[in-house]
């Protein structure tokens, strides 16, 4: 694959923090809603249809199965259920296309939305493995909650991690160590996060032509509850 490269600059992040991304949020054991927003509520401004596209499955017990969703126009989301109990990993690619924002390079867009269904499990059962390229994995540290970003499989360092955390207004930006792991958070409820990576790689798609292709990773997941 070619070269990957973590988004560090404090002001790209503060930028993508302010952004849209789409997530994908537990309403129960089995039933969830996909949101296109910047926290896990559905924003009205935006279409949650520009992820029509989305390719949505669940990995539980080492089998995935492809899930559908339903667009609910009214609340600007998209509805879905979950087969299954225990812990589950639901997770989807999104193409969203080539887009160019004001004098940035072209770029093509990937969105990996991913979240946790069930108990926490183990780090290794949280992962969606070779589906896609880019994951935030939930690791419970010493009655604490870390993201583990993982590119290809390997730890994601330096990268930073924009974090809902359950109750405060404002994003917190961390960063990973060299194990590709963020600070612990210790607040129960839902928590929201996403990671960017950036590949150095032209292309064309769609008739627009691309100088990198950005890569977004989001996970919701509950801790402590």
């Amino acid at each position: 694959m070619p070269r990957l490269l973590a988004a560090a600059a404090l002001v790209a992040s503060a930028t993508a923090a302010a952004a849209h991304f789409p997530f994908l949020v537990p309403d129960g054991p089995s039933k969830g809603k996909a949101v296109f927003s910047d926290n896990l509520k559905a924003d009205a401004q935006v279409p949650v249809d520009r992820l029509a596209n989305t390719k949505l499955v669940v990995v539980a017990d080492g089998k995935t199965t492809d899930l559908t969703w339903t667009l609910d126009k009214t609340a600007n989301c998209y509805t879905f259920e979950v087969p299954g109990t225990g812990p589950r990993v639901v997770v989807g690619t999104t193409d969203y296309g080539v887009l160019q924002r004001g004098d940035s390079k072209p770029f093509l867009l990937h969105y990996y939305p991913k979240a946790i269904f069930g108990d926490l499990p183990a780090p290794e059962k949280a992962t969606a493995g070779d589906k896609v390229p880019l994951e935030l994995v939930p690791v419970s540290d010493g009655g604490k909650l870390r993201f583990k970003a993982l590119a290809v499989g390997k730890p994601l360092v330096k990268a930073e991690v924009n974090v809902l955390v359950p109750g405060e207004a404002k994003t917190q930006i961390v960063a990973t160590d060299e194990s590709g792991l963020s600070p612990a958070f210790d607040k129960p409820g839902q928590y929201g996060a996403h990671v960017r990576l950036t590949e150095e790689k032209a292309g064309e798609q769609g008739g627009k032509k691309y100088q990198e292709v950005r890569h977004y990773a989001t996970l919701v997941v509950a801790f402590g509850k």
